[in-house]
């Protein structure tokens, strides 16, 4: 008789909630259990590395089951890499939530190819108006668009899908800013082969900043 799979926790951005959702169905993950925080953490990521403690100390709480949390740094500024230190537990590769889609080497060479660039996956897509131009004051103050994105010369959308009203809508969001468009097709890119060996190897992701 086959033993049962130990038990896996993913703590995750919200962001990525979707995609997660569907690798495990895809893939069946059966002893995947994923847990979001909300994305708009992303706004203020000095409240991301208390949240995912939180959620760490919930989970031990109630099983002795691996932990990876589904972040990037994404603007903690290493304080997220040194909570994750107190419990040994691993987190994605990556200074950003949206590098998994595309990976770490076709990320750096976007960066290379123009440092000032913008990215939109689907979600934020999606969520441009109330992630982006609302919560930024655009909607009340657009001359304040230059001064947040004036050195900024193009949007890049990571695109999960083929979908081309989200393709249209992203046109437009880099439309009203002013920005060069440019869509790369990522699909699940690579998290999908991260949590993959993640699961089966438990193979490091990052060498967590002492």
């Amino acid at each position: 008789m086959n033993q049962p799979l130990p038990p896996i926790n993913i703590i995750a951005c919200g962001a990525l909630a979707k995609e997660l959702m569907a690798l495990k169905s895809i893939n069946h993950w059966q002893n995947l259990s994923i847990s979001c925080l909300p994305a708009k953490y992303h706004n203020t990521p000095a409240l991301i590395p208390a949240a995912v403690e939180k959620k760490i100390l919930q989970i031990k709480a109630n099983n002795d089951a691996q932990i990876l949390v589904a972040y990037g740094d994404c603007g903690t500024a290493g304080v997220l890499d040194k909570v994750l230190q107190k419990y040994d537990i691993e987190r994605l590769p990556g200074a950003h939530c949206y590098q998994f889609f595309v990976g770490q080497n076709a990320f750096d060479n976007l960066q290379e190819e123009e440092i000032g660039t913008f990215y939109l996956t689907d979600f934020l897509v999606k969520q441009f108006d109330s992630y982006v131009w609302k919560n930024l004051g655009l909607d009340r103050h657009p001359e304040l668009l230059n001064l947040y994105f004036g050195n900024y010369k193009r949007l890049v959308y990571l695109a999960q899908t083929t979908n081309d009203s989200l393709t249209d809508l992203a046109k437009s969001c880099a439309a009203r800013m002013g920005l060069k468009f440019e869509r790369i097709f990522t699909g699940y890119g690579d998290m999908a082969n991260s949590l993959e060996r993640f699961k089966q190897n438990k193979i490091p992701f990052l060498s967590l900043a002492s």
